[in-house]
């Protein structure tokens, strides 16, 4: 009987153990859950960070965050749009799978789950500073907060030039580590509404920037207009990579660097002609820099597998040990952070419907793209349709003509010399239409320029591209190939109307 109970005592002994093991292996779990820090640019192309390249610009929060962690050379965003690839990174879902979110100035419904709600779910303190989710309407959804978190946004300072935005987002960041538990992770939302325009005109010349210095990509006119443009849009890149600099340093003096994954991105590219608002390079494809000592192996690698800004939801999913809902049709990244070899990453799919609805009845410009190592192919499903907005300022929203670009001193410079030697070609590739099918090899043809489409050289590649293109839409459900509504020409626009009488065709009956 004694050695029953010395039996039963043992045993129970054990069991507490383990209990107790248990219960500090889970709390040491949530303590080890990764923070999360992504901080967003507005309107930024891959060129323009000093580790990708850009002789000017100063970049040094993205260059040390590729330099401690990665550099990807082939990410791309899902739209080229504010509110669409904002939409896609919360998601982890293409735009053609999010309904009126598929269009900006419109509504991200609430029954399509964001990694940020997931989170706050899973006990993470979540907020965000500046620019979100935006722009558009949230009750229309079904959502009263914005998705991106609680909104911090009461820290403000003097900048330097104006277009750029008084908030300080990095103050508004420390603000939010105050409230921040101690033993609760976090993610936090960066967003800055640099360097989407307005620019102050000459702010480059003013921080001792020389125009001779200026890498003007061929797309554009070599001239001394479009070299101060850019040089005023790189002091607004600057602005934001200050920020996060500014937001790194306050995760160093809590402790918290290293257990952060650091997300230095882009919603999609520059605000120029044949950029944003296209899915071309210039458009879509965006810096991006990850730093996480604790789950990156191999830091300060080079990475050239395809990534689309929606893979980054399940990826913070997962390396918070929640498993992402099958909605969510994204990939996650962390195969890529632990060196692993990865497939099925040979592309990149990129989307367009609705814009500024420059067209008349408030139409968009519907279209999908496949970017490859070696091709970009792009269809376009309404090729009778202005791609860049109609010449006629009044059947657009914003009373501009071309209203799908952003006025700018490149833009009028453009318009302006459109019929004179060395500028018209480039004025027909940002302005003029577009044919159903686009293919350009780049390997001769980096920035897109050359549409080689229907001839006879690329008919075999243009098939195989146009396949495997539309293969994903079938697999990944989109309306536009597979059927079902396709309303995005017909789902209201909550963008400001500056054009009297302007409206969103009804969609017709049936």
């Amino acid at each position: 009987m004694k050695n029953n109970n010395s039996t039963i005592q043992f045993l129970f002994v054990v069991f507490a153990v383990a209990l107790v093991c248990i219960e500090r292996s889970e709390t040491s779990s949530a303590a080890d859950r990764p923070n999360i820090l992504f901080c967003i640019s507005d309107d930024q192309s891959y060129a323009h960070t000093g580790a990708n390249g850009d002789p000017i610009v100063q970049t040094p929060a993205f260059d040390r965050t590729a330099r401690e962690g990665l550099r990807f050379t082939h990410a791309f965003c899902d739209a080229p749009t504010c509110g669409p690839s904002r939409s896609a990174i919360l998601t982890g879902q293409h735009i053609w799978r999010l309904e009126e979110a598929g269009n900006i100035h419109s509504t991200l419904p609430a029954k399509f789950a964001t990694y940020t709600e997931l989170l706050g779910e899973a006990g993470y303190s979540v907020g965000y500073t500046g620019k979100g989710w935006s722009p558009g309407r949230l009750a229309p959804g079904g959502r009263n907060t914005n998705p991106a978190g609680k909104g911090y946004s009461e820290r403000r300072f003097d900048p330097p030039f104006t277009g750029i935005r008084s908030t300080d987002y990095a103050a508004n960041f420390q603000d939010f580590l105050q409230n921040v538990g101690d033993d609760q992770p976090f993610c936090f939302w960066l967003g800055t509404s640099e360097p989407h325009r307005s620019f102050q005109a000459g702010s480059g010349k003013l921080t001792g920037k020389d125009p001779a210095k200026v890498v003007v990509p061929p797309i554009f006119p070599d001239h001394e207009i479009v070299r101060n443009d850019l040089l005023d849009y790189l002091v607004e890149v600057e602005s934001f990579d200050k920020m996060v600099a500014r937001a790194i340093v306050a995760l160093e003096n809590r402790g918290q660097l290293d257990n952060t994954i650091i997300v230095v991105t882009s919603d999609h590219g520059m605000p120029f002609p044949r950029a944003k608002a296209s899915l071309y390079d210039a458009g879509s494809r965006v810096p991006l820099a990850i730093r996480w000592p604790k789950g990156i192996q191999n830091p300060g690698r080079t990475v050239t597998t395809f990534v689309n800004l929606s893979d980054l939801a399940p990826t913070f999913l997962e390396a918070a040990g929640l498993k992402p809902p099958e909605m969510m049709t994204a990939k996650s990244l962390l195969g890529v952070f632990r060196d692993e070899t990865v497939r099925n990453r040979a592309a990149a799919f990129i989307a367009m419907e609705r814009h500024d609805g420059c067209r008349k009845g408030g139409k968009g410009y519907p279209c999908r793209a496949i970017r490859t190592k070696d091709y970009l192919y792009i269809h376009n499903f309404e090729s009778t349709r202005w791609p860049s907005g109609s010449p006629d300022p009044s059947v657009c929203a914003r009373s501009i003509p071309y209203g799908e670009i952003d006025t700018s001193p490149t833009k009028t410079f453009m318009m302006e010399q459109a019929n004179k030697d060395g500028v018209a070609h480039l004025a027909a590739l940002a302005f003029g239409m577009r044919p159903a099918e686009e293919l350009y090899d780049l390997s001769s043809d980096p920035h897109q320029m050359v549409n080689l489409a229907g001839s006879s050289a690329m008919l075999a590649t243009q098939a195989t591209l146009r396949r495997q293109l539309f293969d994903h839409l079938k697999k990944t459900g989109d309306p536009r190939v597979v059927g079902g509504r396709v309303d995005w020409d017909y789902y209201p626009y909550y963008g400001k109307i500056s054009t009297p009488g302007w409206n969103v065709d009804e969609k017709p009956n049936g």
